[in-house]
């Protein structure tokens, strides 16, 4: 059983708080939705757990399986069996998806031969064309195909915990139910734990959630069964904010590299 456990995580960026004590575990096999208004520091809560530079951690613990994961390096984060599906998957030119796993494999002491067998494997299971496979790593895709390449990566990775940030960002249908169900798939198949951050309850009808977390301004302010999602769906985060607290507008430019400095809320 692996085990991922945050503790009041408080974290932040030049002097500005964004986390403000955030409690939430997640399980192998479990999934948790973590939904809220614009600007409440979902996107910011995935960065910190696989260490993006740009952000100071105030207080609080995450923890894998005991492991502290503060202390690692983001390869190590990756290597302890932490996978981060990004919102905007950045373009690597000169590496194809699957010399990159290789690389991935054999960094953490697997068999590198067997990527190009379970490369093809998971995108027959997905429907990631086979012409993609060849391509520099996310180069010249659409927005869709890239969340595809992301999933195809989940998939011959086979992480312990994976977070999940907009997943069903620039989806269509097809390629939403196509993720989202592989992603229920493996924890079914492998116990994957999954945090999936969203704004939709549609990327929930395939990935049937277990637990979902409203965050706003930074902290969790309720958290229901599945059919909280179906009442955000109606009601929106009216009843989660003080009268006074408008939620924040979205960053107005996302960012082109999910590794460099300039952190998102």
């Amino acid at each position: 059983m692996t085990v991922l456990e945050i503790k009041g995580l408080r974290a932040g960026v030049d002097g500005k708080e964004i986390l403000q004590g955030v409690d939430l575990t997640v399980r192998s096999g479990e999934v948790h939705a973590v939904m809220g208004p614009n600007g409440s520091g979902k996107s910011t809560l995935s960065h910190v757990i696989m260490g993006r530079p740009g952000y100071e951690v105030t207080g609080g613990s995450v923890t894998l399986d005991g492991v502290d994961v503060l202390a690692l390096d983001t390869w190590e984060r990756a290597q302890a069996g932490l996978f981060l599906a990004l919102q905007y998957p950045t373009e690597v030119p000169g590496v194809s998806v699957e010399a990159m796993l290789q690389a991935s494999f054999e960094a953490g002491g697997r068999d590198a031969a067997e990527v190009p067998a379970l490369v093809g494997a998971e995108a027959a299971r997905i429907g990631f064309a086979d012409r993609f496979l060849g391509r520099d790593l996310n180069v010249d895709l659409s927005g869709g195909e890239k969340k595809r390449n992301e999933t195809l990566q989940l998939g011959v990775l086979a992480p312990k915990i994976a977070i999940l940030d907009e997943l069903d960002s620039g989806l269509d249908v097809d390629a939403l139910r196509d993720c989202s169900r592989r992603v229920e798939q493996a924890t079914k198949e492998t116990g994957l734990g999954v945090l999936a951050i969203t704004h939709y309850t549609r990327l929930l009808r395939e990935l049937k959630v277990d637990r979902v977390h409203i965050l706003v301004k930074g902290q969790i302010r309720h958290t229901g069964g599945p059919e909280l999602a179906d009442e955000l769906e109606v009601d929106g985060y009216a009843a989660y904010l003080d009268p006074e607290e408008p939620a924040a507008p979205a960053a107005a430019d996302p960012f082109a590299d999910p590794f460099g400095p300039g952190p998102f809320a």
